[in-house]
């Protein structure tokens, strides 16, 4: 009797050991064979679930940002005043700070070997960026966009200064500051437990 596969699932389990190959070689200098030898398929296997390598990554870049999310909400978990969630946010961040730093890595390897105009047009990259600021907007509590935004930005820039070897940046100190920060900008709206955080 022959095998059943799930495709989507082995699709994914594909997709999933391919981060640490990206990691290993980078977006531009690995090539489809090699990454069809480091998962142990055939090229041809490969080339049937994605049809390039751009779109490998793409796709990488979808089941990341779901997972990332997915993770995140579940460890920092529900609503929190604003000092205790961004000193979880902090935690968060030392924990997991290798991986993050891999990822940045990977993306800006990713983006600096396109054209911005081509990953514009595929809408990964905003599907993702709505997916971490819908996450953005649930953990903090709050529905402005534009403040989900620069939360994210301002972790993306902590990472990257990690990224560049400041071993200065502390993430638990820099997320207490920016919990006094926020806890300044929306003082009417910031109750003692956290809750309609809103602007």
């Amino acid at each position: 009797m022959p095998k059943i596969v799930d495709h989507e699932q082995y699709r994914k389990e594909l997709l999933g050991k391919c981060f640490d190959l990206f990691a290993q070689k980078s977006y531009s200098a690995i090539t489809m064979r090699e990454i069809a030898h480091g998962l142990g398929v055939s090229t041809g296997t490969l080339y049937h679930y994605f049809p390039s390598k751009q779109a490998l990554f793409e796709q990488l870049l979808e089941e990341i940002s779901q997972q990332d999310v997915a993770m995140a909400l579940a460890e920092l978990g529900g609503r929190k005043p604003l000092p205790e969630a961004m000193a979880a946010l902090g935690r968060y961040l030392v924990k997991n700070e290798d991986y993050f730093i891999k990822w940045t890595y990977i993306w800006v390897d990713f983006c600096q070997h396109q054209d911005s105009e081509q990953i514009k047009v595929s809408g990964v990259l905003t599907r993702a960026n709505q997916r971490y600021q819908q996450a953005a907007c649930d953990f903090l509590g709050i529905q402005d966009r534009v403040l989900a935004s620069f939360v994210l930005s301002f972790v993306n820039g902590l990472i990257l200064e990690k990224l560049w070897g400041d071993e200065t940046i502390c993430f638990t100190e820099q997320c207490a500051l920016l919990g006094k920060m926020l806890t300044a900008y929306l003082p009417q709206s910031v109750d003692s437990d956290g809750s309609d955080r809103q602007r």
